[in-house]
């Protein structure tokens, strides 16, 4: 019976084995479907690679950045494994230990980078997200594949699964390692202009072994001592090196001295300035950018078509007229807000963004991002000296419609105000953690953040964002206060001290808004009043009952009172004078990804959970609609 059953079990592999030769991929890539904990989209490889390779185990190999103290900082690695089918896919599996604030989103996408995705550790995991406790042992499925027959045919040996760094596109990670990137495109089902995401790992179809040449080393350490010479230095030298130390020694403390100096006569002029700024420069507009010098057409047409010739392989360059004929030619029927106008480009909607100032500053972030949760820009078009941006189109407009002009019948409900605070929180995550440099938004405002038809929440206008590279240990400052009233934190107002934190207090602002359903700022912007009354209920002995009164009527205490309390003191942390008070965005995102499946949980337990089918529709109407 066992040589029969092996038997019966031999002719099924090979048919499995022959009905999938023709195909050369292992599975369809992640996408960003990795992101979204609460969906398993069986048409991706979330969940890993099926077992469809010539045999059950193989050689592979995983590719990442090790981030321990067994290499460099950021030494990127490659690491030989055993890959072998477990169940439906293949995996090499590995244990983790839960620590504090851990969800599965974290480890899979922090702890791991990307080598498994959430969806995976919950389905071969009996525990469930929301008792995802410190110290609890779980089981990490690593994704992995072995060749199929026809890739065994065509020479490939080994499948290397490559993590994605900020940067990373598939031309590059084939080319460092002599692929073929068409070769790459097939072994992930990738169409020729599909987008990668750091969420989710490429597999790359080798025929030698990888080498440790094909990494990138880390940068030489400079200034090594020389090495000691073999015969003893004589006296005289002895006392020449002493000088040599008394002088740099000297030297440096005077420099020490100077630039401390300089540093307080520029703290001293920047706080007045910024003072004299913030009366002068402050500014509201859906457009808002800091002002360039003054170009001709000529000259700023040539600035144009540089700053798109290194991404209009991703982008479609646009003529005017159909633009024009998108728009109805600009008709204020089509207008969403501002100068930004809907438009039907191919049968699909746009948003078109008309500009006069400078659009390479927006166009050099918006190449350098691509995240689910940050508004994707799909092409450009320039025309008598005004330059015209198409981005995506979100169908439920932005968020402060929903959350100021809601109704008992128009409202978003708790749960889905957890997932867009989320939605916000992986955005300047991305920004701040993932972008190479990583960036500050500087302008995150709820008008800012747009939702798509799902009410999933997408970060718009990058004209204020700018590099924050090195803003982790020490500040930048900027003498042009810029931004919107009420959303900027006290040390940008005060000093035009610029940081990743910044972005935060904005956050935190958003998130006090989607509690209250109200503006959260005074109309003077001078305080968050509703902050302060925040603070003084939290600290409170029985908060509970009374932040009832702060939170937004429309929900009809429709929401889990004990998630509510955290919430409102995750906004809190967010708005600390102190910027070192406040959490990073990555805490942030760890915290709401627990807070929502607390929600979702609670949504299933009380039967609260709704359909807001509705506002698909609402997009075509004018109701979301506000004039600047």
């Amino acid at each position: 019976m066992g040589l029969l059953q092996s038997f019966i079990s031999l002719n099924i592999i090979f048919l499995v084995i022959c009905s999938s030769s023709q195909i050369y991929a292992q599975q369809p890539y992640d996408g960003n479907a990795a992101g979204d904990c609460t969906k398993i989209d069986n048409s991706t490889s979330v969940l890993g690679y099926t077992c469809n390779g010539q045999n059950p185990s193989c050689q592979a190999y995983f590719y990442s950045v090790s981030e321990t103290a067994t290499f460099r900082t950021n030494k990127e690695v490659i690491v030989p494994i055993n890959c072998s089918c477990s169940g439906e896919y293949y995996q090499v599996n590995s244990s983790y230990n839960i620590q504090e604030l851990d969800t599965y989103f974290s480890v899979a996408n922090s702890t791991y980078q990307a080598l498994s995705t959430c969806q995976a550790l919950q389905d071969q995991n009996s525990v469930p997200a929301t008792t995802l406790l410190p110290g609890t042992r779980i089981t990490v499925p690593l994704k992995c594949a072995c060749p199929t027959k026809k890739q065994t045919a065509e020479g490939v040996k080994y499948l290397l699964t490559h993590t994605i760094i900020p940067g990373d596109d598939v031309p590059t990670i084939s080319e460092k390692f002599g692929v073929d990137p068409s070769r790459t495109r097939e072994a992930n089902e990738l169409s020729e202009d599909a987008t990668i995401y750091f969420s989710s790992p490429l597999l790359l179809p080798l025929q030698i072994p990888p080498s440790s040449s094909q990494t990138t080393a880390p940068p030489p350490i400079s200034s090594l001592p020389p090495p000691a010479s073999s015969v003893p230095p004589s006296n005289e030298k002895n006392k020449t090196w002493v000088y040599i130390v008394i002088g740099v020694a000297a030297a440096t403390v005077l420099v020490l001295v100077a630039f401390i100096v300089i540093f307080c006569v520029c703290k001293s002029n920047n706080t007045k300035r910024s003072k004299y700024n913030y009366q002068n420069n402050i500014t509201e507009s859906f457009d808002s950018y800091e002002k360039p010098q003054q170009k001709t057409s000529e000259e700023e047409s040539t600035e144009f078509l540089k700053s798109i010739s290194d991404i209009a392989h991703v982008l479609k360059v646009y003529n005017i007229k159909e633009l024009k004929s998108a728009t109805e030619n600009f008709n204020p029927n089509w207008q969403i807000k501002g100068r930004v106008y809907r438009g039907i480009i191919s049968g699909n909607l746009a948003a078109i963004k008309k500009m006069n100032g400078d659009v390479t500053k927006e166009l050099n972030v918006l190449k350098k991002i691509n995240h689910f949760n940050l508004i994707t820009l799909s092409g450009v078009c320039f025309d008598e000296g005004h330059w015209y941006l198409v981005y995506e189109y979100a169908v439920n407009g932005s968020l402060d419609n929903w959350i100021f002009y809601s109704t008992q019948t128009q409202t978003l409900s708790w749960t889905q105000r957890v997932q867009i605070a989320l939605d916000v929180a992986k955005g300047l995550n991305y920004l701040h953690s993932y972008t190479n440099p990583s960036h500050v938004h500087k302008d995150i405002k709820s008008s800012n953040i747009l939702l798509d038809g799902d009410f999933r929440a997408k970060i718009a206008n990058f004209g204020l964002a700018r590099s924050a590279e090195g803003y982790e240990s020490e500040f930048a400052l900027t003498r042009h206060i810029v931004g919107t009233k009420g959303y900027m934190a006290p040390e940008y107002l005060d000093n035009g001290v610029v940081s990743p934190k910044l972005d935060v207090y904005s956050f935190g602002v958003v998130l006090l808004e989607m509690i209250r359903g109200k503006e959260a700022v005074s109309e003077s912007a001078k305080d968050l009043l509703s902050s302060k009354t925040l603070v003084a209920i939290l600290a409170e002995e029985n908060p509970g009952e009374k932040l009832k009164d702060l939170i937004d009527p429309s929900l009809q205490e429709n929401y889990p009172l004990d998630l509510a309390l955290s919430v409102a003191k995750l906004a809190e942390s967010c708005l600390q004078r102190n910027p070192d008070g406040r959490p990073s965005m990555d805490d942030i995102v760890y915290s709401l990804a627990r807070f929502l499946d607390v929600s979702l949980n609670w949504e299933i337990s009380t039967g609260n959970s709704e359909s807001y089918s509705f506002a698909s529709t609402s997009s075509e109407k004018s109701n979301w609609k506000r004039d600047s």
